[in-house]
C-alpha cells in the first residue's frame, strides 16, 4: 500500500445505549463532522458511503451497518476504514485485534482512529493497541455493570426504562420514566377485553380487528414514527394475531402495574427470559386501562377456556415438522367426521385458521396423502443406498470417509444439538398457542429429548477422545447404518419423523419439499459419484 493510492473511504459510527448519556462528543452528529472534516481536504481520500451503528453495543461486532460495511470490502469498494477513535470501532479486545492485525491488513485495508493517532499506513502495528483495547473492554464491562445497576434500581422505583411504551400507552414528554395513557389504542385494548369477557374468542377478536381495519401494535408504532421492530414476529405479518391478543389478555401493565424486568442480560450474551416469580412488579404506577373486576374475570375465563384436545399422538406424528411454505406459520391439524363416522386429518395453515384467506391460502393437505409421498420419497432413498452397494461391489470399489477432525465432527454435533433444542422450542409454542393439546406436547417433548440426551452423551465422549484419521468402507459411516435399519420401512412412525426428517414445507400447490436430517451427510460421502447416481439428489436439502 502507498501514498499514491486513491482511498475509498467508509467512515464508520458507532453509538450504544450506555453512551447515549455522555458527553455530546460523542453522538452520531459530531462523531460524524470529526471524519468528515478530516477527509474534506485530502485530495487522496473520497467518501464511498456512511455506516452507522446507533444504539448498537461495542462488545461484539453483530452491528447491521458494521456488517455492511464487511461485505462493500469484501466487494472492492472499500479500502480504508476511518473511526472517530478505537473505542468506536470495538471494545472487545480479541475480536477487534483479528480486525485490526488479521483482517484489514490481509485484505490491503487502511485502518484510522483519528483521537487515538492511529493510522495504519504511516506506523506499524503499535504495540499499545492492545492495550487500549483491553482498557476500553474492560470500561464496556464497567458501564455495563452500572447501567444494569442503574436500570433495576429504576425498575424497582417503578419507573418504566423501556425504549418502547407498551401498546395502549405512550411514554410522558415530561417525564420519559412514566406512562400516559394513549387515547386511541387504548380504547382498542379496553373493546379487547370487553369482548374476550363476552365470549368471542382471540381468532375471532383478532379476524375482527383486521377485518375493521385497525392496525396492529407493531404497525401502529412505525405509524407513530417509532423505529420499532417485533423480534417475536415473522416479517411478513402485519396484522393482528391470536398471540398479540393472547399477550395482551396477559399484560398486567393494563392494571396500572408496572412489569419490568422479564429478561436478563449479560455482556456480550444473548438475553434471557427469567421466570414470572423474577420479574419487578411495581403495583400502581400508572393510570389503569382496565379495571379490577374485568381483569379478574378475564383472567378467570382465559384459564377455564384452556382447551383440553385428546387426540391420538400417533395420528399427528407431523407435529412440529410441517411448515406452510409461504408464510412460514406451523400447519394446524383438523379432524373430518365423514357421514358413515370415519375420521379423517387434514393440515391447514395457522395463518389461514386464524386471520383467513386475505392473509394467506389454506394449504390443505389430507394426512394419507402426506404420509405417503414421505413414505415413498423414503423408499427410494433407501432403495438407491442398496443400488449403490451394488455398483460398488460391482467396481470393487472402496469409498473412503474423508478426514474429520475432533473439531469438524463436535460442531457437526453442536449443530444437531442446537436443530432439536429448536424443535422442542417450536413444539412449545404451538401448545402455547393452542395448536396441540398438553398431552401431545409431553409426548413430542419426550422424543426431542431423547435425541437430546444423546447428542449430549457423544458430545461428552468426543472431549474426552483425541482427533484420529478414520478409514472407513462407506457403509460402516453411522448414518448409512442408521438408514438401512429403516430399509424394510412399510408405515411411518413418530420415532422414524423425529430422527429422519428436519422440516417439510408444504406449498398451496400440494408441493412438498423434505429437509432430512441426514442430506448433508451423504452429499458429502456420495459427491464424488452423484453423477452416476441421479435418484440420489432426491435427498438433497
Amino acid at each position: 500500500m502507498t501514498n499514491n493510492l486513491i482511498f475509498h473511504v467508509a467512515e464508520y459510527i458507532r453509538l450504544s445505549r450506555e453512551d447515549g448519556d455522555k458527553a455530546e462528543s460523542d453522538s452520531i452528529k459530531n462523531q460524524k463532522k470529526l471524519i468528515t472534516d478530516f477527509i474534506k481536504d485530502r485530495e487522496d481520500f473520497i467518501l464511498y458511503d456512511t455506516y452507522i451503528d446507533d444504539g448498537f453495543s461495542g462488545t461484539n461486532f453483530n452491528r447491521p451497518s458494521f456488517k455492511r460495511m464487511i461485505s462493500d470490502i469484501e466487494a472492492k469498494k472499500v479500502n480504508c476504514v476511518i473511526v472517530k477513535d478505537l473505542s468506536r470501532f470495538g471494545r472487545d479486545y480479541i475480536d477487534t485485534g483479528k480486525y485490526l492485525e488479521r483482517y484489514f491488513p490481509d485484505n490491503n485495508i487502511r485502518f484510522i482512529a483519528i483521537t487515538d493517532n492511529i493510522d495504519s499506513i504511516k506506523q506499524t502495528y503499535d504495540i499499545l493497541l492492545p492495550i487500549k483495547n483491553i482498557f476500553n473492554e474492560q470500561y464496556a464491562r464497567d458501564i455495563s455493570k452500572k447501567v444494569h445497576a442503574s436500570m433495576n434500581t429504576k425498575q424497582k422505583a417503578g419507573e418504566f426504562i423501556g425504549a418502547f411504551a407498551p401498546y395502549g400507552y405512550k411514554k410522558s414528554s415530561i417525564d420519559k420514566n412514566k406512562l400516559i395513557i394513549d387515547e386511541y389504542a387504548s380504547g382498542i385494548i379496553r373493546r379487547i377485553f370487553d369482548l374476550y369477557s363476552r365470549g368471542y374468542g382471540k381468532i375471532r377478536i383478532a379476524n375482527l380487528l383486521n377485518e375493521e381495519g385497525i392496525v396492529c401494535p407493531s404497525e401502529y408504532k412505525k405509524i407513530n414514527g417509532d423505529n420499532y421492530r417485533n423480534s417475536n414476529r415473522l416479517e411478513s405479518t402485519s396484522y393482528w394475531t391470536y398471540s398479540t391478543i393472547n399477550r395482551i389478555l396477559q399484560n398486567e401493565m393494563y392494571l396500572g402495574n408496572m412489569v419490568q424486568g422479564k429478561k436478563i442480560q449479560y455482556l456480550k450474551s444473548k438475553p434471557k427470559t427469567k421466570s414470572p416469580q423474577d420479574w419487578i412488579i411495581v403495583k400502581n404506577t400508572h393510570e389503569p386501562i382496565i379495571d379490577n373486576n374485568t381483569w379478574d374475570k378475564v383472567q378467570v375465563l382465559l384459564k377455564r377456556r384452556t382447551r383440553q384436545l385428546h387426540f391420538n399422538p400417533s395420528e399427528n406424528i407431523f407435529a412440529g415438522f410441517l411448515k406452510c411454505s409461504d408464510c412460514g406459520r406451523s400447519l394446524v391439524k383438523k379432524i373430518r367426521t365423514l357421514p358413515h363416522g370415519e375420521k379423517m386429518i387434514h393440515y391447514y395453515c395457522g395463518t389461514y385458521i386464524r386471520s383467513g384467506r386475505q392473509y394467506c391460502s389454506p394449504h390443505c393437505t389430507p394426512y394419507w396423502i402426506l404420509e405417503k409421498i414421505i413414505l415413498e420419497d423414503l423408499k427410494i432413498i433407501l432403495q438407491n443406498i442398496k443400488n449403490l452397494e451394488n455398483i460398488i461391489e460391482n467396481q470393487t470399489t472402496t469409498f473412503i470417509a474423508s478426514k474429520q477432525s475432533t473439531k469438524t465432527e463436535k460442531n457437526r454435533l453442536i449443530y444437531e444439538l442446537q436443530k432439536i433444542q429448536k424443535r422442542k422450542k417450536n413444539i412449545y409454542e404451538d401448545y402455547q398457542e393452542e395448536l396441540i393439546s398438553k398431552k401431545e406436547y409431553l409426548s413430542y417433548r419426550q422424543d426431542y429429548q431423547k435425541k437430546e440426551e444423546l447428542l449430549v452423551k457423544q458430545l461428552l465422549e468426543m472431549e474426552q477422545s483425541q482427533a484420529a484419521e478414520i478409514t472407513l468402507n462407506i457403509f460402516e459411516n453411522p448414518w448409512i447404518k442408521h438408514l438401512l435399519k429403516f430399509r424394510e420401512i412399510e408405515k411411518l412412525d413418530r420415532d422414524m419423523i423425529v430422527e429422519m426428517i428436519h422440516e417439510i414445507k408444504i406449498s398451496e400447490n400440494h408441493k412438498i419439499k423434505i429437509t432430512y436430517n441426514f442430506s448433508a451427510e451423504l452429499e458429502h460421502l456420495f459427491a464424488s459419484i452423484y453423477t452416476n447416481i441421479p435418484c440420489l439428489k432426491n435427498i438433497k436439502n
